[in-house]
């Protein structure tokens, strides 16, 4: 199924590139019934997938270079499956998602497959190489949608997030090769690497494998102050693209740091943990209170993804931590960090396509422009109301149940930095709440008097996502029982 699930849209891709016969309709549809396979493959998979069973299920391996441990392999533990699904969700979505390409529907649908496919090798992989070589290549993906269907200054947009974002990889690569030359015998095999533990014990070389890691992960994640590549990015690409990007890239940085620094390199991540989580509040506080202060609408959305990803580095760092005592806490921490992944891909990419609406509307996102929209586009009012208060954490919704695990976790083992991390909840309350009073209440500005309220296509993306958010914030179980148990293994492994 994980086979299939990774293949299927490089397929419809492939089929999208090899000829230009397809109208626009036609290749929408071949690009939603490849990302559909992909997207049910993974379904089989959760539902077969034993929660009480091994770390890593549904593995399938085919060597390629037997001699230095090269393979195809893939597999995931509950942490993995929850992350891939959702993206596979967030790609269906972003694909069914009105948008105008400009006459060039066949492209555009062939690179959202084919970043569909490399983005699931990353979180698919159980070979490092595999992972590197998907991680660079969703930068290759995403550099022609931001360039070819964005606006404003797509061109530099596009140029500072490749230039950028590349030279993070380049650092993982230099921690990925340090970590290989440390095996005993060479593999790349994720499974045998967290087995061995190769570096544990190993002092000033296995700190600068982690560190050369962690940079390239929290420049992917971002982390401040290596983050300034993402709002420009974000406000001149497509809207379907800024969900992808919010929703999917930016959680290749946090699930990287649980899938190898954390899991690889256990020990060394503990004696750096506080440090990182110290970078995770700057990146709370620095994110919400930057966001309050932008009048731009798509600049204000990525700004607070800065701030939720760090509510996940936070998670992540308290999980690796080794405090006496905690080890229930640090699952508890791990498991809410997952959580917000797939919480903030749901309520971000709706929020970055709602945007994309409003653009293809009135081509502006100065919130100054609008007002009053609620009488004129209920539908459009009700959706952004319940993603907004999903990111600003209100019970019932998927943010609340992220955001409440990950700060009980923080509070047991550091928690000074529960208290002062709850401050960026209370921030970000207020920027969303003075998001909406902008944008639909007040006098409705003259030049919005025909403003059209949300079509049928996008009440149903967006409905389907606002279902995503509100069952993981009333019954998360089916969630949680995946995560969980992976959650228990990488933290009490140790």
């Amino acid at each position: 199924m994980l086979t299939v699930a990774l293949f299927a849209p490089l397929l419809g891709a492939l089929v999208l590139a090899a000829t230009s016969r397809w109208s626009a309709g036609q290749a929408r549809w071949i690009a939603a019934g490849a990302s559909g396979v992909s997207l049910l493959a993974l379904v089989v998979a959760w539902l077969a997938f034993d929660p009480t069973g091994a770390l890593f299920q549904h593995v399938d391996e085919v060597q390629w270079v037997p001699s230095l441990g090269m393979a195809y392999r893939v597999g995931v533990d509950g942490i993995a499956l929850a992350v891939a699904t959702m993206s596979a969700v967030l790609f269906v979505a972003a694909i069914l998602y009105p948008f105008d390409t400009r006459g060039e529907a066949r492209q555009y649908y062939a690179w959202l497959l084919f970043m569909h496919g490399v983005s699931l090798g990353v979180f698919l992989s159980l070979d490092l190489l595999m992972f590197y070589v998907c991680f660079d290549l969703t930068l290759v993906g995403m550099y022609f949608l931001i360039g070819r269907w964005g606006h404003g200054e797509p061109q530099l947009a596009a140029f500072k997030f490749f230039l950028y974002t590349f030279a993070g990889s380049l650092a993982l690569l230099l921690g990925i090769i340090g970590l290989y030359l440390s095996l005993d015998s060479p593999t790349f095999d994720m499974r045998t690497i967290i087995e061995q533990q190769p570096l544990a014990g190993s002092g000033a070389y296995a700190s600068l494998v982690f560190l050369a890691m962690m940079l390239g992960l929290a420049i992917k994640t971002p982390l401040v102050p290596v983050h300034t590549w993402l709002p420009q990015a974000h406000v001149d690409a497509p809207g379907p693209a800024s969900a992808i990007l919010a929703g999917v890239l930016l959680k290749m940085g946090t699930y990287g740091m649980i899938r190898l620094p954390l899991a690889m390199l256990g020990e060394t991540f503990a004696r750096f943990a506080l440090p990182v989580a110290l970078l995770a509040l700057v990146a709370i506080l620095y994110g919400a209170l930057v966001a309050l202060g932008q009048s731009n609408l798509k600049r204000r959305i990525a700004y607070t993804s800065i701030n939720h990803m760090g509510y996940t580095v936070l998670g992540i760092a308290v999980a690796a931590s080794l405090v006496g005592g905690h080890d229930e806490a640090r699952r508890l921490a791990l498991t809410g960090a997952t959580v917000e992944m797939v919480a903030h891909g749901l309520i971000t990419g709706s929020l970055f396509l709602i945007s994309g609406s409003l653009w293809q509307r009135t081509g502006d996102y100065a919130m100054a422009r609008y007002g009053g929209l609620a009488r004129r586009a209920p539908q459009l009012t009700a959706l952004t109301v319940l993603a907004a208060f999903a990111s600003l954490g209100m019970p019932g919704l998927a943010g609340f149940v992220a955001e409440f695990q990950v700060f009980t976790g923080t509070f047991a083992v550091y928690p000074w930095l529960a208290v002062l991390g709850v401050l960026g909840i209370l921030v970000t309350a207020a920027l969303f709440l003075d998001l909406l009073w902008r944008l639909f209440f007040g006098r409705l500005p003259e030049h919005l008097e025909n403003f059209p309220d949300l079509d049928r296509a996008e009440i149903g993306v967006l409905g389907v996502l606002a279902l995503g958010i509100v069952a993981i914030g009333v019954a998360p179980h089916f969630l949680l029982d995946v995560v969980e148990a992976s959650a228990s293994l990488l933290t009490g492994g140790r």
